[in-house]
């Protein structure tokens, strides 16, 4: 009977849970072994579940970000408002580059990004005019369809706001007229705002179909990892090209500033995105946290304004933005209405750490940048442990993170071009997967726009990783000497020259660009040299044929020389070693400048000897053979163009290049001033120095780069790099490069 009494009991306990079980009482917590959306993230340092920089004493998340999605973000949004707004979106929701792309496109003529023609009647924002123009100016851009891999849309799509100005309607109907739209297939959208009071969900408004989504405020819920792009929301005033170079202009030890954590901004009493401003003044202290908040924004503030509005508009009046900007070490971006905030550009060309409060947000660029090198990844439910955080990173990894802040604010974020260009060339790594880009190359120095995976694939190849990589650049020279006079006599510059270099103990060949309009000289008309000696007649006889990527260059280093230049085997020699110390840079000794001329507001030129210079000309210069190829790909063909109808500005060119990716000034050798046979008394008419129009073609030449460019890249320097001794009072016989003092 006790027996019967025990299994009846157990029956009914058994029963009970079952019936708990299935009316909801009891949940079964998920696994969370099995593969997560955070798999597909590129970068091992960046996850949207890593809210904090792994400093010590940092505080982990109460929860995994699965979390925070439901109870943060769509506190505000109803189950079926949120059902509606991601499918109306994302029809494509699991779109991946495999499955909604066709790659047989980009096979017949690589990556190229063709722009629908404007349609006639068609508003369209000054933003999107931008990134149109940044595409049509690429090396991308094709005006032929057929050639197409990517599509553009003509049609503005930045503002889905519907109470902006500059929404469109009937965008849905417009994009399906399109002949080449193709369910999307293809085509990428660009979108800064999406959604509207006051859910401000993501919905565009039109169904995107199978295109890609390059957008600003996209959260890692409705991101598709390695196929969409997260961009960073930027301003009507952001610059098309060029930008402004970052606030850093020295390394301050200790790197402490005025203030620690500062912001200043609007507060938000109702809706979305409210929760954590309205918080702010918890952690405020008026001392070097300061974190100010106003209410006075919208038609009716006064109506809803709360006790503390007055106070905070009364602090908030107290303090200029800018001065706190440049001032503090650590800068709080808080998420607004949306997930994305202009302060994330701002902190970033500022110098200050952006300290991220927006949970949920997929960050600008996420597939290639490690931001944990250059921001705090904050939670918004940590608000209060924000101040004891940051005050435990060490000041070294205070200076890394703001020098990383600069580089990547000068790299991708600085100008609409550069986002734009970045974007697509993260969609180039995804089609290109052979040739894509390694995650060192995107966050160090130059970046991936700079580092063209097409030349290689190996570090090594590179002027920039010599140092990171532990290793030398090949320790011998290409000489490339440009002719352009007919062969008459032994006793030519050119002659001369030719013997002077193939006596280098660092020449590996000579190669002789036949850039004459008469024929190729017979071989026994050369001079006998140890090194071998490579004539090649120029490609069309154009000038930046000597900049042509040529497959018989085989070391780093190539020594550029103009027919009529002198130098001796020991000056080419001590030129040779010096650029071993500096492979990314222009190594060489005709210098000149630039300067600004404030009377014609115009940047000028100059060959006069000052204490100063900018440029070294490349009629005698060593320079890393991989810039012959950005040359020839990474220019546009309007300023090649330019520079072979006048046969003139190559080398200037050459040094906007360089510079604009080095970020540094070249480097002169030894005071030689005159460095061209035509230069010491010996004229020739055929040299382009004794043309009258030469000096004036070369100041339009520096308004024309500079206009491209969006900014002066050239760098001033006042040093001048001679060898040891160099006119000491010692004996000649100590000296390595004696020869040097007798010229």
């Amino acid at each position: 009977m006790q027996a019967k009494k025990r299994y009846l009991t157990l029956f009914s306990a058994g029963a009970c849970l079952i019936l708990l079980f299935c009316f909801g009482g009891i949940q079964v917590p998920l696994s969370r072994r099995g593969p997560s959306r955070r798999d597909d993230h590129s970068l091992t340092g960046y996850h949207p579940g890593a809210r904090w920089r792994r400093f010590p004493g940092s505080l982990q998340p109460f929860s995994s970000w699965e979390h925070d999605q439901s109870d943060d973000h769509n506190e505000h949004i109803s189950p079926r408002q949120k059902r509606d707004a991601n499918s109306g979106v994302y029809t494509g929701k699991r779109c991946r580059m495999d499955s909604c792309f066709d790659f047989s496109l980009c096979a017949r003529n690589g990556f190229k990004v063709y722009v629908y023609p404007q349609q006639k009647g068609e508003k369209m924002s000054e933003s999107y005019q931008n990134i149109l123009s940044s595409i049509e100016g690429s090396r991308f851009y094709t005006p032929d369809p057929g050639q197409a891999c990517l599509f553009v849309l003509s049609l503005d799509t930045l503002d889905r706001d519907q109470l902006s100005p500059q929404y469109v309607h009937n965008l849905k109907a417009k994009i399906q007229s399109l002949p080449l739209w193709n369910g999307g297939r293809n085509h990428i959208i660009f979108n800064l705002y999406s959604g509207t009071w006051p859910d401000y969900t993501e919905d565009l408004g039109f169904d995107i179909g199978l295109a890609m989504l390059a957008k600003a405020s996209i959260s890692t819920e409705n991101f598709r990892p390695k196929f969409d792009v997260s961009i960073p929301l930027f301003s009507k005033d952001h610059p098309r090209t060029g930008g402004e170079r970052g606030y850093m202009k020295h390394n301050t030890i200790p790197p402490f500033r005025k203030y620690m954590l500062v912001f200043k901004g609007k507060r938000y009493l109702t809706g979305i995105g409210s929760d954590t401003r309205n918080a702010l003044y918890h952690v405020h202290n008026s001392d070097d946290v300061v974190l100010l908040t106003t209410c006075k924004h919208g038609k009716d503030w006064q109506k809803h304004k709360d006790a503390r509005c007055d106070k905070d508009n009364m602090e908030y009046d107290k303090y200029d933005y800018r001065e706190m900007l440049y001032n503090s070490t650590f800068c709080l971006v808080p998420r607004g209405r949306r997930l994305g905030s202009f302060r994330f550009l701002e902190a970033l060309q500022a110098a200050c750490v952006p300290v991220m409060l927006s949970n949920g947000w997929e960050l600008p660029f996420s597939e290639i940048i490690d931001w944990n090198t250059a921001a705090v990844i904050g939670d918004e439910r940590l608000l209060l442990q924000i101040p004891s955080t940051v005050r435990s990173i060490h000041q070294d990894q205070i200076l890394s993170l703001r020098q990383q802040t600069q580089f990547l604010w000068e790299a991708y974020f600085n100008s609409v071009e550069k986002i734009v260009l970045t974007t697509l060339e993260i969609i180039q790594d995804r089609v290109l997967q052979h040739t894509s880009r390694s995650n060192l190359m995107w966050n160090s120095l130059p970046g991936g726009l700079f580092t063209l995976p097409q030349y290689s694939t190996y570090l090594g190849e590179f002027p920039f990783y010599y140092a990171k990589l532990g290793i030398k650049p090949y320790p011998k020279f290409t000489a490339i000497i440009h002719v352009v006079t007919p062969l008459v006599s032994q006793s030519q510059p050119v002659m001369k020259l030719l013997v002077a270099v193939a006596k280098s103990q660092y020449c590996a060949q000579v190669i002789v660009l036949w850039n004459c309009d008469k024929p190729l000289p017979a071989k026994h008309r050369w001079p006998p040299t140890s090194v071998p000696v490579i004539v090649i007649e120029g490609e069309s006889k154009v000038i930046s044929s000597r900049f042509l990527p040529y497959d018989t260059i085989p070391t780093d280093a190539v020594l550029s020389l103009d027919e009529d230049t002198v130098l001796s085997t020991t000056e080419v020699d001590f030129a040779f070693t010096v650029w071993q110390s500096f492979p990314d840079r222009i190594v060489g000794y005709p210098a000149r400048s630039h300067f600004w001329d404030s009377n014609k507001e115009r940047w000028g030129y100059t060959s006069k000897w000052t204490n100063d210079y900018s440029m070294v000309l490349t009629g005698a210069a060593i320079y890393h053979k991989y810039y012959h190829y950005l040359y020839t790909t990474y220019l546009p063909a309007s300023l090649k163009t330019m520079v072979d109808q006048m046969s003139n500005c190559e080398d200037i060119l050459m040094n906007f290049l360089v510079s604009s990716v080095s970020k540094l000034p070249p480097i002169k050798v030894t005071q030689k001033k005159q460095y061209k046979e035509t230069m010491m008394g010996q004229s020739s008419r055929a040299s382009r120095w004794a043309d009258p129009d030469h000096f004036a073609q070369r100041q339009t030449c520096m308004n024309k780069f500079a206009s491209w460019f969006g900014t002066m890249p050239l760098v001033h320097s006042q040093m001048r790099l001679d060898p040891v001794l160099f006119k000491d009072q010692v004996s000649i016989l100590r000296k390595k490069y004696r020869d040097i003092e007798r010229l």
